[in-house]
Formats: structure tokens, sequence, C-alpha cells
């Protein structure tokens, strides 16, 4: 806790004692506010804004991509793609080493990608990979089993951090090691600190195998579940950044801060959407009649116009709506009570039933307040609707993962490509007790199953544009999920510091380059 002395504790900060706090040293230190709690620090087996964030700075990667959606050089300095789109060889640098001293090589590299395709949530990232070839210490050579377009796009910081073997290789469960709360990276940062649901402190790699970087001394991610005390900081200087900000009154605060630039730049290869789940093997909630008349009666329009402030977009289907691969023809489910009731009293349900609907802590505009706008709402359909708050990040996690729930909200990324982000959410392969962002609705229809998995592999554009139009007009007819809106993030932050984390992945990207400017 020696740190911790010039820090402000989440009780204290919950307490709203932000002015008894001396301001933070500048120079060499960044405080990022998150008030996102992670469960642990390794994101080869871990998803989430909350472990990604930490992860990235900690942990190197094969490949890194510029603002332009280009692949750029990491721990692999070149790479070559074969014609048959069936291996990939990545040429590693030779002077990157572990923050223990430990080289890393091309096993490192091997064993984090098939630790990664057999423990990650998105089991669909890394499915084609059969083997990796290590040849010698600086060359792993990926072998698929069929061409895999997103797979440069999947070699990135937030998605493929490489791991060493040599800790997580010792035959301990890898979700549950260790090591996953101190971690040993070969990124730029390395893990000082980490106290659970407080704060996590990074200090400078000093042999960082990038010439020059990082720039910063340390990082300090300060974790604040009350999202007003973070508003506080960010305008008294007391934090530098605060990401994956989504609240109009936030955006619209921090707005008027001079000291402050705030912008939605940083989520390209998000694509954030929030939406409301099923567990469709829940009794009340197995017949579809039941998901599409709660979809009727649900009013997206109020929900992103009146909740959200009209800062968020609507979102109709499982591709976010920016994405060229979206269908806008898809059933929208416009809100239409009398459908909506015929189609309960059709399912045996006239007389009404109750259910629970969880939501993600922090998040209270995209999360409680939709959740709690639903419970009036679906009063109008029969449904007494029970809101059952989490008193923090990990046991919703817990509940959703261990599919304890009956409805919830949740906020779920593409990844960029569809491969990654989405078709982990529909397969029955990955329907996976305890693993978050699955398929914690336990869907399964084999039909979609055979058209993702055919998308999967499509190397012509429209013929995979095809198949995931396919796709998503059987979604919108089984309604495994209500999809609400697109997420508005938004970053804050100081107007000195160069270049901000405004990239396609922000803040889940490594910091090397950002800098104060005095």
């Amino acid at each position: 806790m020696k740190h911790l002395t010039r820090l402000l504790g989440a009780a204290a900060i919950a307490a709203g004692s932000l002015g008894s706090v001396p301001a933070f040293a500048e120079g060499g230190t960044l405080v990022i506010g998150s008030t996102q709690v992670p469960r642990h620090l390794n994101g080869a087996v871990q998803s989430g804004i909350a472990t990604a964030v930490p992860s990235t700075q900690i942990f190197a990667s094969p490949l890194r991509y510029d603002e332009n959606w280009e692949p750029q050089p990491y721990l692999a300095e070149s790479w070559e793609v074969s014609d048959d789109g069936l291996s990939v060889t990545l040429n590693l640098v030779q002077n990157a080493t572990f923050h223990d001293g430990e080289p890393v090589t091309s096993e490192d590299v091997a064993f984090s990608i098939m630790t990664t395709k057999e423990n990650h949530p998105f089991q669909s990232m890394f499915a084609p990979v059969e083997t990796i070839e290590t040849p010698d210490a600086h060359t792993a050579v990926i072998k698929l089993s069929q061409p895999h377009p997103a797979l440069l796009l999947a070699l990135s910081p937030a998605l493929a951090p490489v791991i060493p073997k040599h800790i997580f290789g010792d035959g301990q469960d890898v979700k549950s090691h260790p090591a996953n709360a101190a971690p040993v990276g070969s990124g730029p940062f390395m893990l000082d600190e980490f106290t659970a649901g407080e704060a996590i402190i990074l200090k400078k790699n000093p042999n960082f195998f990038i010439d020059g970087r990082p720039k910063l001394d340390e990082i300090i991610i300060r974790i604040v579940q009350d999202p007003s005390a973070l508003l506080i900081a960010m305008e008294n200087g007391e934090a530098d950044i605060y990401p994956f900000m989504a609240g109009s009154q936030e955006i619209k605060r921090l707005e008027k801060s001079d000291h402050l630039t705030i912008t939605d730049e940083g989520y390209a290869a998000v694509g954030p959407i929030n939406w409301l789940a099923f567990n469709t093997k829940s009794e009340k909630l197995s017949d579809v009649r039941v998901r599409q008349a709660i979809a009727y009666a649900t009013d997206r329009d109020f929900i992103t116009n009146a909740l959200h402030r009209g800062v968020s977009t609507q979102q109709r289907g499982p591709i976010i709506e920016s994405s060229p691969f979206f269908d806008d023809t898809i059933e929208a489910y416009d809100v239409d009570l009398d459908k909506a009731n015929a189609l309960m009293a059709e399912a045996g349900f006239a007389d009404g039933m109750e259910l629970t609907i969880d939501f993600i802590p922090g998040p209270r505009e995209q999360q409680q307040s939709v959740a709690e706008y639903l419970k009036s709402q679906l009063k109008k359909i029969g449904i007494d609707l029970t809101v059952r708050a989490a008193p923090d990040f990990p046991t919703w996690a817990g509940r959703v993962g261990g599919h304890d729930f009956e409805l919830t909200m949740d906020v779920v990324f593409n990844w960029g490509d569809p491969v990654i982000g989405v078709h982990r959410t529909y397969l029955c392969s990955n329907i996976r007790q305890g693993v978050i962002w699955s398929n914690t609705q336990s869907y399964c229809n084999e039909e979609v199953d055979e058209i993702l998995n055919a998308a999967a592999i499509e190397q012509d554009a429209d013929k995979r544009k095809e198949l995931y139009s396919r796709f998503q007009q059987i979604i919108a007819q089984d309604v495994p999920i209500y999809f609400v809106n697109a997420t508005p993030y938004h970053t804050a932050y100081d107007n000195r510091l160069m270049n901000p984390p405004k990239g396609i992945w922000g803040t889940m990207h490594p910091m090397d380059r950002l800098e104060w400017s005095e």
C-alpha cells in the first residue's frame, strides 16, 4: 500500500472526501479513472474493459493496430500469410524480455495463443488454429484448419496478450492461477500494486523492447465505483483520463471543463452494444413468444431519447449498425403493446408472470435506468419485474456467467470483426458455465451455427455480408436478445496529454507513446 498514501481509496471516494486529497504530481504519472472492478489482470483468459486496460499495459502482443485499422509490428517485427490462408508466420523481435528478465520466445507465443483459445470467452477467435510450430526461438508458424479473415486483428493487444509459459505453464488452472493477480508480462509497464476494488499501480518497464518507451514513469488506475465522485476527480485534476464514459450527464458536464478534451474517438474496433439478454433455458423465457412480447413492449425510442438524453443511437441487431455487415431490413420490434399482450396470451401467460432483471453496476444510465424503466413498462403486458442489484461487477458477472438469471442488461462488444465479438454470443458450442460474455443466454440454433461457421472462413466480402444478413434475420425472429442502443462511449482527458488513446482500441491498447506536454 506504499503508493496509496497519495491516492484516494475507494471508501474515501464513495464518502465524497475528494477535496481532502492533494493534487497528484505531474510529469511521469498518469491517473486513469475507472468505474469497473477487474476480477484479475490476465487478458488471455478474461474479457472486458476492467481487465483489458491494465492487461494491455502489462502484456505485449504479436501485433498492434494503427488508427487506420492497419496491423503494425509489436512482438512480431514482421509476418507473412500463406497464399492459401492456412498459415501465418510471425517473426519475433529478438530483444524482448519478460519483466522477470526471461526472454520472450516463440514457445511463449504458441503457449499464449493456445491458452487463449482454450480458456477465453471468445471461443471463435482462435478456433481455426490447429497447431503452432516453433522452428526456432523467434519464429512462430500458426497453422489453421481453414482461412481465418479475422486472425491478424485477433493478435491485437486486447485479445492476444503473450503470457510467460514458465509461469502459467506450471500445470495449474490458468483461469484461477495466482499469477493472474500478480502478472508478469513483457509490456511497457510492470505491475507494482493491485489493491482489489481500489487501485492498480503500474510502473515503467526499464527494459521494454521498444527504445525510448514508455514515456510515462507510472500509470495509476483508480477504481471509483461512484461515477459522480469520478467526475469531481476529473474536474479537480485528480484524475487525468476517464475512458468508457457513457452517461449523458457525465459527458455534458465534463464538456464544460476548460482543461479537458471530450472525444468519442478510440472505440472504432469496440462496437459496443447495450442490450437486454434472455436466459432461454428459463421455463418462462424458453417460449419465443414471451421474448417477442417483451421486445414489442419495450420502447427503444424512449430509452435513447428520454433516458439517454439523445446521446445514444438505436441498435436493432447483433451487429453494430455502423458495421458494413449490418442488415437494416431485420425486424426492429417497434413498440406494439397490443401485439405484445396477444403473444403473452398465446404463450399461456394471459394472467402474467414474475421475472427478475439484473444489470451491470456502475453505468447507471445505460444499465440500471433501463432496468428500472422495464419494471414499469412490462407491467403493461402483465409482467411483474423485480430489479436485482449486484454490489459489484464480479457479483453480476458470477450470476450471468453462471446462468443464474432470467433477464439481464448487458454491454457486449463486436470487437472489430463478427468472428471475434459476435459469434461467441450465439454458437451452441460456446455455452460455457462460469464464463462471462460467452453464450450466457444458452441460445442454440444449428442453422445459425452453420451460417456463422461459413461466414468465418468466407473470403469474398459480398458473400460474407449475405451470410451475416441471414444470421441477423434468424436472430431477429428467435430474440435471444433485445438490442437497445449503441453505447455512446466517450473519453475525457487532460489537454496537456500528448498522443492520447484515440486509436481503434482506445485505452485497451499499450499507452507507451502517451506523455505530458509539460
